[in-house]
């Protein structure tokens, strides 16, 4: 009788459900996971090294393109590690817009992976439902920064520019009459703290909808309950942070345990899970959907109560107001220069973390006194989460290999850079 060998299989780079360029190798017993070997390079764009031949501002753009799902969560950490080596504290109300916006990339960020994750192991409606949202939160972050996804809001000493006063308008047009034109512009007649206010009000009921879809459905619970599952101290040992962490029921969030900027002064609850598998990942991630809901409408509270400046007074760091430059010539060589030579950073090193969507996203800088950093190194949550695929899928069937990287919430612009 001829000897059943095992095989091994692609899974990636071009499948759908491996969310970018990953390459696992996966050798197979029938249909049975016996090992994963997860290949990187094929992405690679050296972005640390990149970020070390160019001046410190030209760089915050590249931290949108790592986790492209996460665009603003990515700059906060490196605009931190430089006003750590710095020593400059933004004014308080950058700070709330920091954490404003950081806790829309978050729901932004889940709003993606339940949808794809979704999508993955055969639920599609809620891929159309969180779209809807997706779209909201989309229109704030154009109306900050002029772009709906790569923002390069977030700046050393504060941000770009203050929130805006006003909403833009739907106009009439082949697709769209009148009345639905007005229809869409409801929400827009006031500001964009008007705006997000009303996204606020209506955003719980939109997290019951999805929940209605998926939390007590019998094929979805099949899909997750008992696959991937992790214990809390094989999760630290790994290096998990975010909810792969806590949904091994470690209460672990770095907003709580080492607060930066104005989350001390900001009230929400860390959700964990349980058994640390597929489905406990899900609940911790629909429930912090729902705390970061409510940190935003704090922040739109304070913000609306608080006006004041969003960008420190210091002319090393920050470029001239438009009007100064219009009137004096020395402003607007000061802004060229500030914007392609840069300013010099004092000798030194600093590490800045954030609690990012998807873990503790660090960035490590060192500087020998130039314009652009000695070194810089980023700590990026997926490649841990990553790193322990072996040990996640090893032993269950093929259609869970597509839950467990479902579960990582994966992206490879982080992992590979």
């Amino acid at each position: 009788m001829a000897e059943i060998r095992n095989y091994t299989v692609n899974f990636g780079p071009q499948h759908p459900a491996a969310h970018g360029v990953l390459r696992l190798i996966l050798e197979m017993d029938g249909e049975t996971v016996v090992r994963a070997d997860p290949h990187v390079g094929l992405l690679h764009r050296a972005t640390e090294k990149l970020a070390e031949s160019k001046p410190y501002n030209q760089s915050i753009g590249y931290m949108d393109r790592l986790d492209y799902v996460s665009m603003m969560s990515n700059e906060h950490a490196y605009v931190m590690a430089i006003e750590k080596l710095m020593g400059i504290t933004p004014p308080k109300r950058a700070q709330y817009i920091r954490v404003m916006f950081a806790e829309i990339t978050r729901i932004l960020n889940h709003l993606m992976w339940l949808g794809a994750h979704g999508l993955d192991i055969g639920a599609m409606t809620v891929f159309l439902y969180t779209f809807r949202e997706r779209e909201t939160l989309m229109d704030a972050y154009e109306a900050v920064s002029g772009a709906r996804m790569h923002a390069t809001y977030f700046r050393p000493g504060g941000v770009y520019r203050d929130l805006p006063e006003s909403m833009p308008q739907y106009k009439e047009s082949p697709f769209t009459d009148k009345r639905k034109a007005e229809e869409l512009n409801a929400n827009r007649q006031g500001s964009l703290l008007d705006y997000l206010q009303d996204f606020t009000e209506k955003f719980p009921s939109c997290i019951d909808d999805y929940e209605s879809l998926l939390t007590e459905n019998r094929i979805w619970k099949q899909r997750t309950v008992g696959v991937g599952i992790v214990q809390s101290e094989r999760a630290l040992q790994l290096g998990f942070s975010g909810p792969m962490l806590r949904g091994s029921g470690v209460e672990w969030d770095l907003r709580k345990k080492q607060p930066y900027e104005v989350y001390d002064e900001l009230e929400f609850d860390i959700p964990v899970g349980k058994t640390g598998d597929c489905y406990d990942r899900y609940l911790v991630r629909m429930e912090e959907m729902r705390q970061s809901n409510n940190i935003i409408r704090q922040c739109i509270q304070w913000l609306q109560d608080n006006p004041g400046p969003v960008m420190l007074d210091n002319h090393k760091v920050t470029p001239p107001n438009r009007e100064a430059m219009k009137e004096d010539m020395e402003a607007l060589i000061h802004h060229f220069k500030l914007f392609t030579e840069g300013y010099c950073v004092p000798e030194g090193q600093a590490y800045a973390a954030v609690e990012h969507p998807k873990g503790e996203f660090g960035v490590y800088m060192v500087s020998d006194g130039a314009n652009k950093p000695y070194r810089v190194k980023i700590r990026a949550a997926g490649f841990a989460h990553l790193s322990a695929m072996n040990e996640m899928v090893k032993g269950h069937m093929l259609a869970d290999v597509v839950a467990i990287i479902g579960t990582q919430d994966i992206v490879f612009g982080e992992i590979d850079r």
